[in-house]
């Protein structure tokens, strides 16, 4: 299948060589241009992208407000949203999570990083840099904010494994990691992950990291025991 990307960003030289990029790839397409966010938004409706390359700081409708609409859209469920901004501050990345973005990277990703985000993203995954992991772990500790009550109820329907694989997603381990940590196969974990994401009604693995942090569920200081279990 081909990948088909919206491009939203203020500065056409930018949109332009992202545009190069994502079409000389065999597996992806640009279908689209936005220069601000509610351009953005309505180039989905129209278009149905799977997945938004998106701006933050944009004319008359910043990239947060434009994630925040799409995200809540029924209509457009299926596409998904990757910020690519100078700003990988804490606040941004926690107002992005918050908005309903799958990914967060800083603009000095290399291109192949790129790409391969973007697969990522629309394969339903979850993606944030380095710096923007640090900073969002950050922002919940200094700041934390309770989920709303449906949420705090849904936990008890997980299982002690769901709970620690959503704890271990929450500190940034990958599915081979965890996989690794646990002792099972990377195929288990990932069953584990998505189970965890539909009791909890989580979009994907982005909102999956939100939800542990503001209920509580996990800290960097402290990390789910690992070892065999049934």
């Amino acid at each position: 299948m081909t990948i088909r990307v919206l491009l939203a960003d203020d500065q056409a030289l930018l949109r332009g060589t992202f545009k190069m990029l994502f079409d000389s790839a065999d597996d992806m397409e640009t279908v689209g241009e936005a220069e601000n966010g509610r351009e953005a938004v309505d180039l989905c409706e129209e278009l149905r992208p799977d997945v938004v390359l998106m701006d933050i700081r944009m004319p008359e409708m910043d990239g947060l407000d434009a994630t925040r609409l799409i995200s809540e859209s029924e209509d457009l469920a299926g596409v998904k949203v990757l910020i690519l901004t100078t700003f990988e501050d804490d606040e941004h990345v926690a107002e992005a999570l918050r908005a309903g973005a799958s990914g967060f990277l800083g603009k000095g990703v290399r291109p192949d990083v790129l790409l391969e985000a973007v697969r990522t993203v629309a394969a339903g995954e979850a993606l944030l840099s380095p710096v923007a992991t640090r900073a969002l772990i950050s922002r919940f500790l200094a700041q934390p904010e309770l989920y709303p009550a449906v949420v705090q109820e849904r936990l008890q329907y997980l299982t002690p494994r769901e709970r620690d694989v959503m704890c271990l997603v929450a500190l940034g381990l990958s599915n081979e990691d965890i996989a690794e940590r646990l002792f099972v196969s990377p195929l288990t974990a990932k069953t584990h992950v998505n189970r965890a994401m539909t009791k909890l009604a989580a979009r994907d693995r982005a909102q999956l990291v939100v939800m542990a942090y503001q209920c509580g569920l996990v800290s960097p200081a402290v990390e789910p025991a690992a070892g065999p279990q049934a």
